[in-house]
């Protein structure tokens, strides 16, 4: 089990932008420890601070350890008075430099800036990664850059490889007709911009560094995770010697440097210095810190103006002009930044479809184009998996072979062998359908059952779907923070990797790793995702 430490002034309250689902307030976890929380300067972070004794303390489960560093990474070993303090001196660093979303229980925290404002759920301590996979998931970014931008001009091959998918998954078909409309006028995308985000997990049993997906439309958290990892390199500084760290293994992480820098750069391109980059959001948007970083740097850094606009007042406001410039409440756009538009739930009415469109038929620069939206579903990812696929794509064999080397096992539900060892071992494998964001994919005995319902309504239901290789990581201990609550528990993570990528014509002017995002969440929860509710931004500490 774990145990939680807050700052509290009585009981513990969910004032979170999302909870763990994990916890789903099972009997089995213990209650909250709840410390009395003074709020004035009455004390230094160096006196005692009135914790309960460790007679009154839930105790943690012993950890199986089994690396060499096993000892080092214990997080659970360290006094409660340090991590305590530690604790402290996070949540105030997060609130002075950032790092905040907003909070659920206060009604207009998802739309006004500025109110109800709470530190984001972070990992007090950074997760140590092996340096030798961390250079391996650097050096795959830009190959994986170069591999969207080359399948996205492929519009055979992404026709033909979601064609079955098309006719079950109605978000898809939409997607996929809006394509088929750019491939029918013959629509160039001249100027291709790409914020991609690659994600893998270490493997246990192989020690394998393996991608979970790949996200090139709305990979957010570039704004917050870069401040993660300033916060961990900051407590490393202070607290390093009392807990055997060295500040100088976390790397620096420069993924809002780098988005906005490519954002510049396509603005630049675009060639319109009365123009504006557009960021397409969600009506209700918490975490809209991450975001508003990224304009305001935008701002003052290269002085482009940034407006925020949701698809429905796209379509409201949006017209074409007879150049092709999409104008939005009187603006010129050079460059759509889809911050939204990745869900069916983005698309409530046919509003939202008709600003697609239009936004689509428009000379703006798109990021991402609907072509490199496709290439980031889970069918394409599976279908570039195969035998020879990456060949199509890729002359070089160096790059093809290091690239197969991190993928999964991916499969397509009409291989009657691989789903009949999905019913028999329904443990090993991860059904996923064409979505994106946390809490879609279907775990263990829901394989099973989700397999077998399909198989006996006969249906093309499960062209909606891939199998994919479950990966078992390494369990560590971790101390998670929420809504100024401290919590250890064992955690797994898993590291994205940024990349930008842009492209005018012939010419790359932008191919490059951009910084990280680490997410870790309890080892018991089976989804991911920060904004979905089941894991805290963290960083990396390389072994």
């Amino acid at each position: 089990m774990g145990v939680s430490l807050c700052f509290s002034n009585s009981t513990t309250h969910d004032h979170t932008l999302h909870s763990f689902s994990s916890y789903r307030s099972s009997p089995s976890l213990p209650k909250s420890l709840c410390f009395p929380f003074y709020p004035k300067p009455l004390f230094s972070l160096n006196l005692n601070l009135n914790l309960m004794s460790k007679s009154n303390c839930a105790t943690v489960d012993d950890l199986t350890l089994t690396s060499s560093n096993s000892l080092l990474f214990d997080y659970h070993r360290f006094d409660d008075q340090l991590l305590r303090n530690i604790a402290y001196d996070s949540l105030v660093w997060a609130s002075l430099h950032g790092l905040l979303v907003g909070d659920k229980s206060v009604q207009s925290s998802g739309t006004v800036p500025g109110v109800g404002l709470v530190h984001a759920p972070f990992a007090l301590l950074p997760n140590p990664f092996p340096e030798s996979h961390w250079s391996q998931a650097c050096q795959l970014a830009p190959l994986f850059n170069e591999l969207v931008d080359r399948v996205s001009l492929d519009g055979k091959f992404l026709q033909e490889s979601l064609s079955r998918t098309k006719q079950v998954d109605e978000f898809t078909s939409r997607l996929l007709d809006i394509h088929s409309k750019m491939l029918e006028i013959n629509k160039k995308e001249d100027i291709r911009l790409g914020l991609h985000r690659s994600d893998y997990m270490l493997d246990e049993q192989t020690k394998s560094l393996l991608q979970i997906e790949l996200n090139t439309i709305s990979s957010s958290f570039a704004g917050l995770s870069s401040l993660v990892s300033e916060l961990h390199r900051s407590t490393l500084s202070h607290y390093g010697k009392s807990l055997g760290l060295d500040s100088g293994r976390v790397p620096a992480n420069n993924s809002a440097d780098q988005f906005v820098e490519a954002l510049a750069k396509a603005w630049i391109e675009y060639n319109n210095p009365r123009a504006v980059i557009m960021f397409i959001v969600q009506a209700e948007e918490r975490n809209m810190y991450d975001q508003h970083f990224l304009s305001v740097y935008l701002r003052e850094r290269h002085h482009i103006t940034t407006i925020r606009k949701t698809l429905a007042e796209v379509d409201e406001e949006g017209e074409l002009l007879p150049d092709g410039t999409l104008a939005v409440g009187g603006q010129a756009i050079a460059v759509i930044y889809f911050r939204a538009g990745y869900t069916p739930a983005d698309f409530p009415s046919e509003s939202e479809w008709r600003a697609r469109l239009l936004m689509e038929q428009s000379s703006a620069v798109k990021c991402p184009s609907i072509s490199y939206h496709l290439v980031g579903t889970k069918k394409i990812q599976q279908e570039l998996a195969k035998p020879n696929v990456l060949e199509r794509f890729l002359e070089n064999k160096d790059e093809i072979a290091k690239l197969r080397e991190c993928f999964a096992g991916l499969w397509s539900l009409d291989d009657s062998d691989i789903a009949r060892k999905a019913i028999e071992r329904p443990e090993l494998y991860v059904m996923k359908p064409q979505r994106e964001g946390g809490g879609n994919n279907i775990y263990g005995d829901a394989v099973r059952e989700t397999l077998q319902k399909l198989q006996k309504a006969g249906s093309q239901e499960d062209a909606a779907y891939i199998l994919m290789q479950r990966i078992f990581p390494t369990t560590s201990a971790a101390i998670l923070m929420r809504n100024g609550c401290w919590h250890k528990d064992h955690a797994i993570s898993e590291l994205g990797i940024y990349g930008a990528y842009l492209r005018n014509k012939d010419k790359v002017i932008m191919n490059n790793r951009s910084g990280y995002l680490m997410r870790t969440k309890i080892s018991s929860s089976d989804e991911g995702g920060v904004a979905a509710g089941f894991a805290v931004l963290d960083s990396v500490y390389l072994t």
